[in-house]
């Protein structure tokens, strides 16, 4: 027998209660100074299964990831929900290494090419921020505003120094294109982040890119790759470890 809508509903209801349950005796033992974490205690201590547990934190990095997230406004966020989370990508993310086994990959540095990979490692969390928090009522989205006239883009393409040396051998036809892309105002340029963040035609919806005509397009290639989703967490987690707010670490 499949629930009804009622039931459905209160069974997401249930299920909300008992993580806000997890994390309420989780923050209680870190302010008890306990940084284990252990949970098949916290499962105890919270009055539900382990499996409950589990199905919200597979491990214990998860519970401590979740805890963290939450001194970012998440439980808020949460509690609040239905709200959605919308970060600014660029499509300069097409001209980005994928190497992310060290913050500073081998090579020269070339500012327009290390831009994008910026950019590509934050639209990558995103698409796993949005998987993570699937289900919980927060919904997340990414926005490639297009170019604008702005304080930023001005004098950004004075020297050819900017771009690897093969462009460099096009840097004419490289520098009319960025003019041309980067002339709009910058009102147009905020539409895409104002209907991530309003537009009722995403309810429901997670993970979604909204382009430069404030419309949803494909992801850019790659930041949806598993691996490179991956690389970009371990590279997180080595460069910059979560605190459980007492200064102990955790890889």
């Amino acid at each position: 027998m499949t629930p009804r809508a009622g039931q459905e509903t209160e069974l997401r209801a249930d299920a909300v209660r008992n993580r806000a349950r997890i994390l309420r005796i989780a923050r209680g033992q870190l302010a008890a100074g306990d940084t284990s974490l252990q949970l098949n205690a916290i499962a105890r201590l919270a009055g539900v299964g382990v499996g409950t547990v589990y199905r919200h934190f597979p491990n214990r990095h998860a519970l401590v990831e979740a805890l963290s997230a939450e001194r970012l406004l998440l439980d808020r966020l949460q509690a609040a929900a239905p709200s959605r989370i919308v970060n600014v990508t660029s499509a300069a993310v097409k001209a980005a290494r994928r190497t992310f086994d060290a913050a500073e990959p081998p090579g020269g540095y070339y500012g327009f090419h290390w831009y994008g990979r910026a950019k590509l490692a934050n639209l990558a969390y995103t698409l796993h921020l949005a998987e993570r928090l699937r289900g919980t009522g927060v919904t997340v989205f990414a926005a490639d505003p297009g170019g604008a006239a702005t304080s930023m883009t001005d004098g950004t393409m004075t020297s050819p120094k900017i771009v690897s040396p093969p462009l460099r051998l096009l840097w004419p036809l490289v520098r009319r294109t960025f003019a041309r892309a980067t002339a709009g105002p910058a009102s147009v340029a905020a539409s895409p982040s104002v209907f991530a963040a309003t537009d009722a035609s995403l309810d429901g919806q997670t993970g979604v890119l909204i382009g430069p005509g404030a419309r949803p397009v494909p992801v850019f290639r790659g930041a949806d790759d598993l691996r490179t989703i991956e690389k970009v967490l371990d590279l997180s987690r080595r460069l910059a470890p979560l605190d459980d707010g007492h200064g102990a670490q955790h890889k």
